[in-house]
Order: structure tokens, then sequence, then C-alpha cells
């Protein structure tokens, strides 16, 4: 295949992913059908199964491509800080942020399941939640190295730092379950300062 073919291949990919993820985030991915993606990119159903075999398939490439724009997001917000202090407000603050704007999508998605395809999305879910977990100690690992090393925060052992991993993702997920529950995130800068403030704190005695 050409270089030309490939970035053809790649753009239609990228106009199939964006064309599902809207009508997901509109009708539920249980009213929305392979026909309906292929409507909304101008192709025939039989075109849309060269790139994706199924609805399910594309909700999971429109899902990691989510979850790489996040991370990827969240990456340039903790890059762009100075310090751990910073850098752990920028990993809440931009997670947090991206969640308030991607709500709609992720609230619509299970819309109309039956008992069958909920538990059936549910396992989806819990793959790329797992997935952006790893990806998330993978980062916040890096940060607390970085800052026992500039001596911003005092040692600790790997399994205290492990346990402060699992305590800080825990805390965000519990943000964005109850923010998101209630979609409320009005004074969310204030709830991620003082937590903030609070784990510096506990980490420099």
């Amino acid at each position: 295949m050409s270089a030309d073919s490939t970035i053809k291949e790649d753009i239609i990919q990228e106009q199939i992913l964006q064309a599902a993820k809207q009508l997901f985030s509109v009708h539920g991915l249980h009213k929305v059908t392979m026909d309906d993606v292929a409507k909304a990119v101008g192709k025939g159903r039989s075109s849309l199964y060269y790139y994706y075999k199924s609805k399910d398939e594309i909700l999971n490439a429109v899902t990691e491509a989510e979850v790489r724009e996040m991370l990827a997001a969240v990456t340039r917000a903790i890059n762009q800080a100075t310090n751990f202090e910073q850098k752990l407000h920028a990993f809440f603050i931009t997670k947090l942020n991206i969640l308030r704007e991607k709500g709609s999508f992720y609230n619509k998605l299970d819309a109309g399941m039956d008992a069958d395809a909920m538990s059936n999305f549910n396992k989806a879910k819990r793959i790329h939640h797992n997935n952006v977990i790893k990806q998330e100690s993978a980062l916040l690992n890096e940060m607390l190295m970085l800052g026992i090393e500039t001596g911003e925060l005092h040692a600790i052992n790997e399994k205290e730092k492990q346990a402060l991993v699992f305590v800080l993702l825990s805390t965000l997920h519990g943000l964005k379950r109850e923010m998101i529950a209630e979609n409320n995130f009005e004074g969310i800068e204030l709830i991620v300062t003082t937590f903030v403030n609070m784990t510096i704190k506990g980490l420099r005695e």
C-alpha cells in the first residue's frame, strides 16, 4: 500500500470514528446501527465493514482514541508544570476538565441497553478502565520519582509509593464518579487545590 493510500485510509477511519462518536453521544450505543454510521460518512454498509466488523469494534476504537487523547492532554499539562505540586494539580484538574467536556458522550452510551447488552458493555468498559489506570499509575510513579530525586518530597519505599498511587487514583476516580453522577463540576478548582495541598503537606513532613 502506498503512502497516499495509507493516509487516505487513515482519514476515512477517522471520519468513521468521529461520525460514530457523534451518533453515540446523541442516541446511545444501543440505538445506533452500522447503517447509521455508514450513512453519516456517506458510504455503503459494505464499505464500512471493510474498516470495522461490528458496532462494538467501532466503539472500541472510539474509546481507545478518547483514552489516547485524554492521556496526551494530561501528559502535556504535567510536562508544562515545573514542580511536583504543580504537576499533581495539573494531573487532577486536566483529567476532570476533560471528563466534564466529554460527559455527554459517556453518559449517553448505555441508554436503552438490555441486561445482556449492559453486561457486555460493562466488561468492555472495565478493560478500558484498567488500561487507563495502568497508564495513569505510570505517570504518577514518574512524577513521584522526580519529586523525590529533586528533594521536593521525602523518600518513600516502593510499597509506600504504590499505596500512594492507589490513594491518588482512587481519589481522582471518586471525584469523577461523584461529579458525573451529580452533573456538577462547580468548585472543581478549589476541591483539587485543597486535596493537592493536603497531599503535599503529608509528603513533605
